[in-house]
């Protein structure tokens, strides 16, 4: 029997809910690892939703649970469900709805609430010392639950290759050890079994934020 590994999501599409690549590549490196994905997402309105040509906010309402469901093609729970007794990992992927929709990170940075349900989630994977991967910009909820955690979202000198990296600097801010890696590493915190890659966070091809994503699955499933 497979590992079974929640996979939280926070909507459907980068600007305002999961980036869909990220998504997509962590439940296809679930299925090679031969871990069996069991997908949810909180039954919340969105923030907002982003018209994903122009990069606007529109006046439309739209449901993350509802949404995610088109990126797990409709076989996903609420997240208030979830039992962490059952499972053996968590990976949280990327997008903004990370730091719109599960906490409020785009607003208020540093000074953001996580959503109780997440955060419970976190703690009790954590509390289980069962492992925990993250990527993208998703870290940042780490960043904010368990002080002291070593977290990577890449560099922490803002470039063309790494546009957020500003990132880094609030992170370490709340507390955490930021290490820099490049876009297909991993850093392990091994004493909190958490596993990060940068993903999207780097102006990269799109197969090396693949590759990456490949490498966090992988340990995390190795380490559940």
């Amino acid at each position: 029997m497979g590992k079974r590994v929640a996979v939280v999501l926070a909507g459907c599409g980068v600007y305002d809910g999961r980036e869909i690549h990220e998504s997509s590549a962590v439940l296809v490196h679930l299925s090679r690892e031969g871990a069996q994905a069991e997908v949810y997402a909180p039954d919340v309105d969105q923030m907002h939703v982003v018209d994903h040509v122009k990069g606007q906010p529109t006046q439309e309402k739209r449901n993350v649970l509802v949404e995610s469901a088109r990126i797990a093609r409709g076989n996903i729970k609420d997240l208030a469900k979830l039992d962490v007794k059952g499972l053996d990992a968590l990976i949280i992927p990327g997008g903004f709805g990370v730091a719109k929709n599960l906490s409020t990170w785009a607003t208020q940075g540093k000074n953001c609430i996580i959503s109780k349900e997440v955060e419970d989630v976190l703690k009790a994977f954590h509390a289980a010392k069962k492992p925990i991967g993250l990527c993208c910009i998703s870290p940042v909820l780490a960043a904010k639950i368990f002080p002291g955690c070593e977290l990577t979202v890449g560099h922490d000198t803002e470039c063309e290759k790494w546009p957020y990296a500003k990132t880094a600097e609030t992170m370490k801010e709340l507390g955490c050890k930021h290490v820099n890696k490049h876009v297909t590493e991993i850093h392990v915190d091994v004493k909190n079994k958490l596993v990060t890659t940068s993903a999207f966070m780097c102006n990269a091809p799109i197969h090396e934020i693949y590759d990456g994503i490949g490498k966090m699955v992988k340990e995390v499933v190795r380490l559940a």
